[in-house]
């Protein structure tokens, strides 16, 4: 890939210059920006941005449009450093770029990423800085549907996918109180880049869900900020048609991981047993009541008092442990944040963390 920097000399540091009270950590911040066919859109982005941001990456991920050489022409700003991806990865191929282009950098604290087309208002990037830079979040993620009439201006298929896609992206990632999922507006400490295993991340449309399942792994405390997403001419190049039976599985794949890895590999609670006992009684249940009715439907006999209770006991008891793990699950959301813990100085860069 190539690598093009308009200026050597960065403009000083701003609204995050000073060390969080209590903390005394300094936070520099930098911005990634991946386009692809963003042509139309990306300069108007880049002039939106404040001075708070040190460093902005701008990551052209085989834009057919030449995004990339628009910004490298037509942008003045010293703070931009184009990145030119040789192939199309997809935009969790190009946001990685990102990340690996800052931390090899060496002088950013926290990472932005936003996109390119001007869904993504810029004058929000302090909102998404503050919980990490205040030491109350590892990561932070946008939220279209606290506003709801801001959701008035989300077409109607768009909501109903998100809704799907956020429920399903609950049971996968374990942060329950986390929704939109697919919102790529995000900021991530360095230190927790630095720990991710950047290389087994989806890196399609998948990626902030699959960065969600990732981070549980490691217990990083996340946060949503309250957004609302700007809808003009741009047209998403994801189709939740065309993504759902994928996401499907994927978000199946995701559960079955976390919940062995958390639950039997790392530690052992009340919650690993629940699990398995509540799914089999629930099928034991299940099945020989459904058994027994079609038998005795067959014979056109009723079926005993007895084997009914017998039947229904199981599926009851099952139920409620599974509930019950459930409710175990949703208060183990991680609340400490795992950043203010950690030194770039002693971690392994893209560290193996996760199965």
């Amino acid at each position: 890939m190539n690598h093009t920097d308009h200026a050597a000399v960065l403009p000083p540091l701003h609204a995050f210059d000073a060390p969080p009270q209590g903390r005394g950590a300094w936070q520099r911040v930098a911005v990634v920006i991946p386009v692809f066919r963003a042509a139309r859109h990306i300069l108007g982005v880049l002039a939106e941005i404040g001075p708070e941001v040190r460093r902005i990456y701008v990551i052209d991920d085989a834009c057919p449009e030449g995004s990339g050489a628009l910004v490298q022409k037509h942008c003045a700003d010293p703070r931009v450093r184009v990145v030119l991806r040789e192939a199309n990865g997809g935009v969790g191929a190009a946001v990685i770029t990102g990340y690996e282009a800052a931390l090899a950098d060496g002088d950013v604290d926290i990472i932005v990423k936003l996109d390119g087309d001007g869904q993504m208002d810029p004058s929000l990037i302090a909102d998404f800085v503050a919980p990490i830079a205040r030491g109350d979040a590892d990561y932070t993620k946008g939220n279209r549907f606290f506003d709801l009439e801001g959701l008035q201006q989300m077409p109607g298929l768009r909501l109903f996918g998100n809704a799907m896609l956020s429920l399903m992206n609950k049971v996968s990632s374990g942060y329950w109180d986390i929704f939109d999922p697919t919102n790529g507006y995000t900021a991530v400490h360095a230190n927790i880049v630095r720990r991710l295993p950047l290389a087994k991340i989806s890196q399609r449309y998948f990626f902030e869900s699959d960065m969600l399942f990732r981070l549980n792994v490691m217990r990083a405390v996340v946060w949503d900020v309250p957004m609302r997403a700007r809808y003009g001419d741009e047209q998403s190049n994801l189709k939740v048609s065309r993504v759902a039976g994928e996401f499907f599985v994927k978000h199946l794949r995701n559960t079955a991981k976390r919940i062995f890895y958390n639950y039997y590999l790392r530690d052992v609670s009340v919650a690993s047993f629940e699990l398995p006992l509540g799914l089999l009684l629930t099928l034991f249940g299940g099945c020989f009541g459904g058994y027994h009715w079609l038998h005795n439907a067959a014979l056109n006999v009723a079926t005993p008092v007895g084997t009914v209770m017998l039947a229904t006991l199981p599926i009851l008891v099952g139920l409620q442990l599974l509930l019950a793990f459930a409710n175990y699950d949703i208060g183990a959301v991680p609340r400490r944040p795992l950043h203010l813990s950690m030194s770039a100085g002693r971690q392994e860069p893209h560290r193996n963390t996760s199965p």
